[in-house]
């Protein structure tokens, strides 16, 4: 089988506004709030290096003259940060306009260096341009880390392969998508693909589940719930309708898989046919039904 295609969600990045006076982040405010920005604002370099540490920052404006800690101070700081040291920093300042303090706001990490007033349409150019640098930076480690984390599911699919065919009760394995990575021959049994070669089985298999395997797909299914909750799901009893229309019953029990990072990656769901005990259940049930009222009349 091969890879699934790996989605990636572009989201709105954080801009970090470092400035002492109010009245300076208003502006900035003003200038980009319009540009589908996430602003977070930051009264001193003290407080911005704690933001840091909490946000993933593709971007910051930095007034230099601070009281306590100044700015080129907060861009050496930011710079010695692990995982810091390419987010780029744009100083704005109202002071330090001469050659010597532009230099050094170079030498501590600066990208850029804008004075106060600023142009108000340059700063939207220029901000856009680096923040689409480290937008893109985003989107390809995130790709990275999904197409790993995807080709570690295969390889643990790969290695359980003989364990699973092994099994009496049918096991999948899926990744963060619901996109199944591995499924054993039971899987398909329990879904009425068989009958033909065992490729093309696997793939009628695969495309029918991208289009109406609800089971549990579905997001009030169990898998849908361990892949958002993180919490393993035991034994629930659930009606299927395969491909010819028939109807199974099947128990199904669900454990989340996890990253080195902790990150939930895919899920393993296990299926188990009960349909034959469920209706002997039910013709038990119809039996006594009847003795009861055969008594009574």
């Amino acid at each position: 089988m091969s890879n699934p295609d790996i989605k990636v969600t572009t989201r709105a990045i954080n801009l970090l506004l470092v400035d002492d006076h109010p009245s300076n982040l208003l502006a900035l405010e003003a200038v980009l709030s319009d540009r589908g920005y996430n602003l977070i604002m930051a009264h001193s370099g003290y407080e911005a290096i704690e933001l840091l540490k909490k946000h993933k920052i593709a971007l910051v404006l930095l007034d230099i003259q601070m009281p306590g800690m100044d700015g080129f101070e907060t861009a050496r700081r930011m710079k010695s940060m692990e995982g810091c040291q390419d987010i780029p920093i744009i100083f704005i300042t109202a002071v330090y306009k001469e050659d010597p303090f532009i230099k050094k706001g170079y030498e501590v990490g600066g990208i850029d260096y804008f004075s106060k007033p600023f142009d108000p349409e340059i700063l939207r150019l220029k901000v856009g341009l680096y923040s689409s640098f480290r937008q893109k930076a985003y989107l390809l480690q995130e790709r990275e880390q999904r197409i790993k984390e995807t080709e570690e599911l295969l390889k643990t699919g790969r290695k359980l392969s003989d364990v699973l065919e092994s099994l009496s009760v049918g096991v999948l394995i899926a990744d963060a998508e619901g996109r199944v990575c591995q499924a054993n021959e039971q899987v398909l049994k329990i879904w009425g693909f068989t009958g033909f070669e065992e490729k093309e089985s696997y793939g009628d298999f695969l495309a029918w589940w991208e289009r109406d395997g609800k089971l549990i797909k579905a997001s009030h299914g169990p898998m849908a719930r361990s892949l958002r909750t993180g919490e393993p799901s035991h034994n629930e009893l659930t009606q299927i309708k395969r491909p010819d229309g028939t109807l199974k019953s099947v128990l199904s029990s669900t454990s989340p898989l996890r990253s080195f990072e902790g990150r939930i990656v895919g899920v393993v769901v296990v299926i188990q046919d009960v349909t034959e005990h469920k209706q002997i259940e039910h013709d038990i049930e119809q039996r006594i039904q009847k003795l009861i009222s055969s008594e009574i009349q």
